[in-house]
């Protein structure tokens, strides 16, 4: 049984969100202030599990964070408590691609009123609105950059983003329209879901098989910390940092994050 209330605390949202687009946005945007993404687990060899048990029982009960595949089973969990009409979609990332990338993301189809929208609290490189699923729509994200959603004739719909660079985890960051994503509405089905991330976690090509993956949305920017490399933008302002230190490694994770590692795990990723 998913324990909505344990779930709301954990984002921090005080009130049941409105089952309507406002309150679906609501929901994420808190989501992703509070939750970080990361692959940790990955790097220190342990598995993903993306069952709803042993997701709730690492990003709510163990105060950790996760990669799509967590992330956005814990929300269309969540979704479903709250009486939201959704489900999972599989989506290609395109951020430094340079060949067609596989089916390694998932996000939220959830029909409001008979509309469907797209929602996403498991996209790292930065945050993505709440959008409509029409083609053309637009929308502004917090910290100032602009998406928009248009259909396209080889992948189905592709998401792109035109903001400030430091507001993202450093990937696809020219001027003007950048893509993000692209993903179908088909029917995604567990095991489809459960390739993407075992592949995710597995592939000697995998991000995540390569790198310490690390990020967070602030109120008004973005922190993200990629191996030893750490940036932060917030209200305009930009500080970055290579940390080699396991001490302030472990501390940033803590302090930034909120990811408590202890310090043989720590070790074991520095």
């Amino acid at each position: 049984m998913f324990d909505l209330d344990t779930y709301l605390a954990r984002i921090e949202l005080p009130a049941m969100p409105t089952r309507d687009a406002a309150g679906l946005a609501r929901l994420q945007w808190q989501h992703r202030q509070r939750i970080p993404f990361e692959n940790l687990d990955v790097r220190l060899g342990r598995g993903i599990a993306i069952d709803s048990a042993s997701v709730a029982a690492k990003l709510v009960t163990a105060q950790r964070g996760g990669y799509c595949f967590e992330h956005n089973r814990l929300f269309l969990d969540a979704l479903a408590a709250l009486a939201f009409e959704a489900r999972p979609l599989l989506a290609r990332v395109w951020l430094g691609a340079t060949e067609v990338p596989p089916l390694t993301h998932t996000l939220a189809l959830v029909t409001v009123d008979g509309a469907e929208w797209i929602a996403d609290t498991g996209f790292g490189g930065s945050y993505t609105p709440v959008l409509p699923l029409v083609d053309g729509a637009e929308a502004d994200a917090p910290d100032g950059a602009r998406f928009v959603l248009r259909r396209d004739d080889a992948h189905g719909w592709m998401l792109l983003r035109d903001g400030h660079p430091a507001n993202t985890d450093g990937r696809a960051t020219g001027a003007g329209w950048q893509p993000q994503y692209s993903f179908t509405t088909a029917t995604v089905h567990a095991s489809d879901l459960a390739m993407g991330n075992h592949w995710s976690a597995t592939a000697p090509t995998s991000r995540f098989v390569n790198h310490n993956v690390v990020s967070i949305v602030l109120p008004h920017g973005f922190a993200a910390l990629t191996d030893h490399h750490y940036r932060r933008h917030a209200a305009g302002a930009t500080s970055e940092a290579e940390i080699t230190d396991p001490r302030v490694y472990r501390m940033r994770l803590a302090m930034m994050f909120g990811i408590a590692l202890s310090r043989e795990e720590v070790a074991g990723l520095v």
